[in-house]
């Protein structure tokens, strides 16, 4: 599941506010995690409490940035979380390709800001049925942090790769539910003419009448002579 960049941002930052941590995660990449100096922490002591935003943004060792980004990419390709393995614009093109790649060999993926087409596209994708619909929740804790269009444009530069991330997904995610939708209707349309097309030939071959309309002569050869004309 994706969600919009800035959305996942805030919700992230409110959740660290109120002292979630991932100290148990240990960001393993080729068979080690990354050493203090790679991965510094944001904070001293246990948590985040209490974290502003403003805080929150100034960490630039703040896995919330581009994390979707991050965690669909193969990181081994940049050197994991070594920052000195290639230059940050190599890095960054290269995690984008990266991330866009894994995402569109998926099978399914859904966005959380379109929860009944992401319903629609998990049941035809698996053949399952889900027992109620999809609720598209459209108030949340992200939705109701008021910021001003600075912050929000300095949340859009920190999780740029995410916002590019998150357009390619948007259009692959409308053409897989438009392809799908399609041959759903086309499915339905041959299933409705082979329908009509048994019905005729259920009425055509109705006891006392030809396919013609008119009435069948009586006949009286026995059964086995009937059975290659049926």
């Amino acid at each position: 599941m994706l969600r919009d960049p800035v959305s996942r941002y805030l919700s992230e930052w409110k959740h660290v506010q109120r002292g979630a941590t991932w100290k148990t995660s240990l960001h393993m990449c080729d068979g080690r995690s990354p050493t203090p100096n790679e991965l510094p922490t944001c904070y001293p002591g246990d948590d985040w409490s209490g974290v502003s935003l403003r805080e929150f943004m100034d960490c630039t060792y703040n896995l919330a940035s581009n994390r979707q980004v991050r965690m669909l990419a193969d990181l081994s390709l940049v050197g994991c979380y070594n920052l000195t393995f290639m230059n940050e614009s190599e890095r960054n093109a290269i995690l984008l390709q990266s991330a866009k790649g894994n995402l569109r060999n998926m099978a399914f993926f859904g966005l959380t800001e379109f929860q009944r087409k992401t319903q629609f596209l998990f049941e035809r994708t698996f053949n399952l049925k889900f027992i109620s619909p999809f609720t598209q929740f459209n108030v949340t804790r992200a939705s109701n942090v008021e910021i001003n269009e600075g912050a929000r444009q300095r949340i859009e530069e920190l999780n740029f790769l995410d916002v590019q991330l998150y357009a390619y997904a948007k259009d692959l995610f409308q053409q897989r539910y438009h392809r799908t939708k399609q041959l759903e209707r086309r499915r339905d349309r041959l299933k409705r003419r082979e329908k009509r097309r048994l019905q005729r030939e259920h009425r055509g071959h109705r006891p006392g009448h030809r396919q013609d309309g008119s009435p069948e002569r009586a006949v009286t050869e026995d059964y086995t002579s009937q059975v290659v004309r049926w």
